[in-house]
C-alpha cells in the first residue's frame, strides 16, 4: 500500500472510542499495519485533541444507540473538539455509526433513518465511487437509511458531494441494488470541502482478501488519506 506523507513527516490519526464502538480497534489495526501511521485511540471524554493530521469515527452502538443512532454520543465532550479539529480544514471519516454521529452533529447534511425494511442487515454490498468505480464491501446496521430534502440533494449532486452510490455488480443505481431506502442509493457523502466523508459500508472491513472478501476498502481509505 501506498505511504502517505504530509510535508511535516507522518501522517498522524485519530481514532475515537465511545462507549459502544465495536470496530475502534479494526479501524487502528488497517491504519497501522497498510499505512504504517501513527494511530492514537481518542476517548470520548476527552475535551483537547492531541496533534493529528486525520480522524476516524468508527462503527459500533455508541451508547447502545438509544434515543437514536448517533444523537448521545454527537454531544459527547469530544465533539467540540472534532468540530473544531474540522472547521479548520481537519480530515474526519466517520465509518456507519461514525456517519450518523457527523449528521448528527451537523459536520454532514442529511440523516439515518431505521431501514426500509425494519430490520438489521449484514451482508455485502457493492457500490459506485464517485470516480465511477465499482467497489466490494459489507454493511452492517439497522438505522442506515439516508436521507435529505429534494433542495440539498440537488446540491449534494450539483457539487459532485455523493462519495457513494448503492448499485449492483454491473454499477447500476437502482432499486434492486438499494438493502435500505436510501434516497437515491447514497452510501456516503462528502462534506462540501470534501475533507469529512461519512458513509455506511465498512473499508476498514474490506481491508484483507485472507478475511475471505476483498480489499477495496483500501482504495477508500487511500483516498481519504490522499486528501489530508
Amino acid at each position: 500500500m501506498k505511504k502517505h506523507s504530509p510535508a511535516n513527516g507522518t501522517i498522524r490519526v485519530g481514532v475515537v472510542q465511545f462507549p459502544g464502538s465495536n470496530c475502534d480497534d479494526d479501524c487502528v489495526d488497517v491504519v497501522r499495519r497498510h499505512f504504517d501511521f501513527e494511530v492514537f485511540k481518542i476517548w470520548y471524554q476527552l475535551t483537547e485533541l492531541p496533534k493529528l493530521n486525520a480522524m476516524i469515527i468508527p462503527g459500533g452502538f455508541s451508547f447502545g444507540d438509544y434515543l437514536r443512532s448517533g444523537a448521545l454520543a454527537a454531544h459527547a465532550p469530544i465533539m467540540r473538539p472534532i468540530k473544531e479539529f474540522a472547521n479548520r480544514g481537519g480530515a474526519v471519516l466517520g465509518i456507519c455509526n461514525g456517519f450518523q454521529i457527523l449528521t448528527e452533529s451537523g459536520l454532514l447534511p442529511g440523516a439515518l433513518l431505521q431501514n426500509r425494511n425494519m430490520e438489521f442487515i449484514c451482508r455485502t454490498v457493492h457500490l459506485k465511487s464517485a470516480s465511477n468505480s465499482i467497489l466490494s464491501m459489507p454493511i452492517a446496521h439497522g438505522e442506515g437509511r439516508y436521507w435529505i430534502d429534494e433542495n440539498n440533494l440537488s446540491e449534494l449532486e450539483d457539487k459532485s458531494r455523493i462519495a457513494f452510490r448503492y448499485c449492483n455488480e454491473q454499477g447500476l443505481t437502482n432499486q434492486t441494488a438499494n438493502p435500505n431506502g436510501s434516497v437515491a442509493n447514497i452510501a456516503g457523502v462528502y462534506s462540501e470541502n470534501k475533507k469529512i466523508l461519512g458513509m455506511m459500508p465498512h473499508p476498514e472491513r474490506a481491508s484483507d482478501c485472507l478475511m475471505g472478501g476483498s480489499s477495496d476498502g483500501l482504495k477508500v481509505l487511500s483516498e481519504f488519506f490522499n486528501r489530508v
